[in-house]
């Protein structure tokens, strides 16, 4: 059964990465990483798009740009915690039943995602909406930095995790940090303590799925370029160079 759906985007920013301090102010093309996502954001999707910052620095960069941002707590925990906040400083009349959470550090985001992830909040019974691509290079399938997700075949995550899975013959998958939560799933997740699982792998999806909250996961044709590091950093500048942005 279809719904009507009236979705928000929200795009968590801090400054304090463990692997690159201060990322989202990291140039690319003369313009900062943070705004080439919400660049790439509005680009593909019709409705109101937040930037959720630790600091004044990245929201001054977002309005210079046109953008709006919203200053929240710098000692949050997590990207979901802080587009929580954010949300209710963003749409405090709760008219946006659909939060989607894109990453702060995919300048290469495909206009195509925001929309494959709000498609899977049509069903009633989906509380998060998610993304991942099949795995063609064989040494991601082992790489604990790659997160796998296993699929059953009517679309639901079974689990995820920095582990080979499913074990055997058969596709893998790479899970993409792209989220859509019904509002409801939303504040039903932050309120929740962190569960053993999410705990062990370092996951924090693996506590929605310990709650018994349903996660569906549409499969896309490539993953987004996330950037962590400064290697992944200079190879966003050299997609930037040659018009791949």
């Amino acid at each position: 059964m279809s719904v009507t759906l009236n979705p928000i985007v929200i795009i968590p920013a801090r400054m304090a990465s463990t692997r690159l301090p201060g990322k989202p102010l990291a140039l690319i093309g003369g313009v900062p990483m943070i705004v080439r996502v919400w660049e790439r954001a509005t680009a593909s999707f019709p409705g109101p798009v937040v930037v959720a910052c630790d600091g004044v620095a990245i929201a001054e960069a977002v309005e210079r740009a046109g953008g709006r941002a919203v200053l929240t707590d710098p000692d949050l925990p997590s990207g979901s915690d802080r587009i929580y906040a954010a949300l209710g400083q963003a749409d405090p009349q709760k008219k946006h039943d659909i939060i989607v959470n894109i990453q702060g550090d995919m300048p290469t985001l495909d206009l195509a995602l925001v929309g494959q992830v709000v498609a899977l909040m049509h069903r009633p019974e989906v509380a998060i909406g998610t993304l991942a691509a099949l795995i063609s290079e064989a040494r991601e399938v082992h790489d604990p930095a790659v997160v796998k997700v296993a699929v059953a075949e009517s679309g639901r995550a079974l689990y995820f995790s920095r582990a080979t899975i499913p074990h055997g013959e058969g596709p893998c998958y790479h899970h993409i940090g792209i989220y859509a939560y019904r509002r409801t799933a939303l504040e039903q997740f932050v309120a929740l303590p962190p569960s053993p699982l999410e705990k062990r792998e370092k996951l924090e999806q693996l506590r929605a799925l310990e709650a018994g909250m349903r996660i569906d996961v549409g499969i896309t044709r490539a993953v987004p370029l996330g950037v962590d590091t400064p290697e992944t950093l200079e190879l966003a500048r050299t997609h930037y160079e040659k018009g791949m942005l």
